[in-house]
């Protein structure tokens, strides 16, 4: 017995002797000499906005079918992806404020040295507010005053209340106008660079996007808030030294990709290195919009079809064509480019909104005839239309009328791939009036519109049940009910 117990006792007193080794050296064993202690602050910008450019370029379809352009032609689409899930339209939800955690560290990291990281504190805020308007057009009330305050020295509030978008609007756009003046006064001295995935550490260009985010977000809510909007209009329009616009193609606000694995542009990444090209194709209201207007860009935006013309596909038809090529796919352009782009703001955007503002009566320095011109070369270009086709449009269907629809309607083609911003025009505007919902829709003919908003996403019912139902109070089917606060249309539902 005597015997047995030594046996057993040595390899267990050499195998406590060895843990308290293993639990001693436990922390520098297993740390990596070579890794951060600590992410950078630009390199947290990097993985912010290649998150947004991932999770908002990679609509294909969703924001896309909503605004009119893209239809599914081989998995047919009955609008089942409305249904909450955590998936789709909750990863948007979650990427949005992922982004926000990462900017809110990134602020707290830089704070003791604001001075030292001025131009990348800068762009992390304009982006931040960014985040917001897009969550607030995705899903009008959304967590905001309570959202991201769940440490103690933030109040320890792991629920957040939902707010009103007419709350979150004028919030950011005040926020943004702060941004906006500081950059007026001077930039900082740290080189951001090669981390600015956007525009390479040029902080004019920033400033630039902070005041057009400024115009866009202003002609949004003209028909709601006329005073706010007019007044932010006329001083960014007013004062173009102190509050530059994106006016170039040059400086549009586009996330370009390298295009090697895995950086791939999210289109070409889901059509031909997925190869699901042939799963979608243009609808059949914007083909058929486009060659009624003899519209030159339809060659950039859509391929012809196997009988060598331009067609579309109606919207949750009942099962796909006969033929996939019978429809026109997605243009090379758009799908075909690995290292292409992905748009948050063009400068075609920029004119389209100075020429409303003109006709609404706001004093911007221009008619809205000259900057309805403007904005439709500027899109013309970006699609390398030549000048003799530019204008003939010019002169023929695309000649200005002098009404607001002109410019809608226009600003629709111009706005492809663009597809949240797309579908928010569709949602103010009403433009293209051609535009309907699923023709199979599992809600039947309940609503006669595209959605109003992207469905709260489940984790939200399963963790903050209380104030997303009360924030869901007025919804319908998930994604109809209260329109935006914006959306003054009628006769929808």
């Amino acid at each position: 017995m005597k015997s047995l117990w030594i046996k057993l006792s040595i390899p267990a007193f050499a195998s406590m002797m060895f843990m308290s080794g293993c639990t001693k050296d436990f922390a520098e064993i297993n740390t990596n000499p070579d890794a951060l202690v600590s992410v950078p602050p630009n390199n947290m910008l990097v993985n912010i906005l290649r998150n947004t450019a991932e999770s908002y370029g990679g609509d294909v379809d969703g924001y896309g079918t909503f605004a009119g352009y893209i239809v599914k032609i081989q998995y047919m689409d009955f609008m089942a992806g409305l249904i909450p899930t955590n998936n789709t339209y909750g990863n948007r939800w979650y990427n949005c404020y992922y982004n926000h955690t990462q900017i809110k560290d990134l602020l707290a990291k830089t704070e003791p040295n604001a001075a030292g990281f001025k131009n990348v504190r800068t762009i992390s805020r304009v982006w931040q507010n960014y985040m917001w308007f897009l969550l607030t057009e995705g899903w009008r009330d959304v967590p905001y005053s309570e959202a991201l305050k769940g440490m103690p020295t933030d109040g320890s509030i792991f629920l957040a209340k939902y707010d009103k978008q007419e709350d979150i609007y004028p919030a950011v756009m005040a926020e943004l106008k702060v941004i906006a003046d500081e950059m007026a006064a001077g930039y900082g001295t740290d080189d951001v660079g090669d981390f600015d995935i956007i525009y390479k550490g040029d902080m004019e260009m920033w400033q630039k996007f902070c005041n057009s985010l400024r115009l866009r977000m202003a002609m949004r809510i003209s028909g709601v808030s006329a005073s706010l909007a007019k007044t932010t209009i006329e001083e960014i329009a007013g004062d173009p030294v102190k509050y530059p616009l994106i006016e170039s193609n040059a400086e549009n606000c586009y996330v370009h990709f390298p295009g090697a694995l895995p950086y791939l542009e999210p289109w070409y990444n889901a059509g031909i290195q997925g190869k699901r090209i042939d799963n979608w194709g243009l609808s059949d209201i914007f083909i058929d919009h486009m060659m009624a207007t003899k519209d030159p860009r339809i060659a950039a935006i859509a391929q012809k079809t196997n009988d060598n013309t331009y067609r579309g596909y109606p919207n949750g038809e009942k099962s796909g064509p006969s033929s996939l090529r019978s429809i026109s796919w997605i243009g090379e352009k758009y799908m075909s480019d690995a290292g292409g782009f992905v748009p948050f703001y063009k400068s075609c955007e920029t004119y389209y909104i100075l020429a409303e503002a003109a006709l609404l009566g706001y004093n911007v320095g221009t008619t809205a005839a000259d900057a309805y011109k403007k904005a439709v070369t500027l899109s013309m270009e970006e699609h390398d239309v030549a000048q003799a086709d530019i204008d003939t449009y010019l002169a023929g269907a695309g000649a200005w009328d002098g009404t607001k629809e002109r410019i809608w309607w226009d600003t629709w083609v111009a706005l492809f791939k663009e597809n949240a911003e797309a579908w928010s025009l569709y949602r103010r505007t009403g433009i293209p009036s051609t535009n309907y919902p699923s023709l199979n829709s599992i809600y039947g003919t309940a609503h006669n519109d595209q959605p109003w908003r992207a469905p709260y996403p489940n984790s939200e019912y399963q963790n903050n049940k209380v104030n997303v139902e009360a924030a869901a109070s007025k919804v319908k089917d998930f994604v109809w009910g209260e329109q935006m606060w914006w959306d003054k249309r009628t006769g929808k539902y």
